[in-house]
C-alpha cells in the first residue's frame, strides 16, 4: 500500500467529481439551440465540452469547437437562453455519482474539513448542492464567480486554505480534469483525480497527481488526518 497523504482539509470539485451534471447540461444546451432554431447535440458530445464553465460550454455548442468564438450577438442570445433553461433544470436529472455520499460520510467522520470548489456559477452551485442534499457536508463552497479568477488559476484553492487557516500542503484537491491538476500544482497542493468525470479525453494517469481513483468511497484508503 502506498503511504497515505496527511492533510487537514479536502476540497472537492463538483461537475464530474461529485455530481453527474451532464444530462441536465445537455438538455439545457439543446433547449437553447432549439429556441435558436438549431439542431441538438447528443449527450456524449456535450459531455466532452463540460469543464470550463457555462460561457465556454455555450460557445462550444454554438461552434462545435473547443476554442471557437461565435458571433457575439448569437452568443449573447444563446447565453441568456441557456441560463434561463438551466435555472429551471439544474437538478432535474443530475445525481451524485455512486460512492459520493458514502465517501463524504467517511471523510466527515474521520474529521476532515470539507470544501466544494467549482467553476460553476454560485446561482447554480448552491441550489444543486441543496437539492441533492450534499450542502450539509461542506463548510465552504467556492463557486466560479465567487472570486476574480477560477480554476486552473490557484486562487480558489489558496482562498480555501486561508479560510481554513492551513497551508496548501495541508489540503488536497479531488477533481476530474487537467484543470484541477493545474490549479493544485500552481497552489502547491496534492491532487487526486477520479476517472469517471469530464476529462475532455485527457489520460489522467499521465498527469502529476497523487493518484487516480474510481470512487470517492475509496478516499479513506488514500488519506489520513493531519493533527
Amino acid at each position: 500500500m502506498p503511504e497515505k497523504i496527511n492533510v487537514r482539509m479536502v476540497m472537492i470539485d463538483l461537475d464530474g467529481t461529485l455530481i453527474n451534471t451532464a444530462p441536465d447540461l445537455a438538455d439545457c444546451v439543446n433547449i437553447m439551440l432549439e429556441r435558436m432554431g438549431r439542431d441538438p447535440w447528443p449527450l456524449d458530445k456535450v459531455s466532452g465540452w463540460i469543464g470550463n464553465g457555462v460561457s465556454r460550454l455555450v460557445k462550444r455548442a454554438l461552434t462545435d469547437s473547443m476554442d471557437g468564438e461565435p458571433d457575439s450577438d448569437d452568443y449573447e442570445k444563446a447565453y441568456a437562453l441557456f441560463l434561463e433553461a438551466y435555472g429551471e433544470n439544474v437538478s432535474a436529472k443530475s445525481r451524485p455519482y455512486e460512492g459520493v455520499v458514502a465517501g463524504l460520510e467517511k471523510l466527515k467522520n474521520m474529521g476532515f474539513r470539507l470544501a466544494c470548489v467549482t467553476n460553476k456559477a454560485e446561482a447554480f452551485t448552491l441550489p444543486l448542492l441543496t437539492d441533492l442534499e450534499l450542502d450539509g457536508y461542506f463548510e465552504l463552497v467556492v463557486s466560479g464567480d465567487s472570486l476574480p479568477r477560477k480554476k486552473p488559476d490557484p486562487l480558489p484553492l489558496t482562498h480555501a486554505c486561508e479560510y481554513f487557516g492551513i497551508t496548501p500542503d495541508q489540503g488536497i484537491l479531488i477533481g476530474d480534469s487537467a484543470n484541477d491538476v493545474k490549479a493544485a500544482i500552481a497552489a502547491g497542493m496534492p491532487v487526486i483525480c477520479v476517472n469517471y468525470g469530464y476529462n475532455q479525453g485527457v489520460d489522467l494517469t499521465t498527469l502529476q497527481t497523487q493518484g487516480v481513483i474510481d470512487s470517492l468511497d475509496k478516499l479513506d484508503q488514500q488519506l489520513s488526518l493531519l493533527t
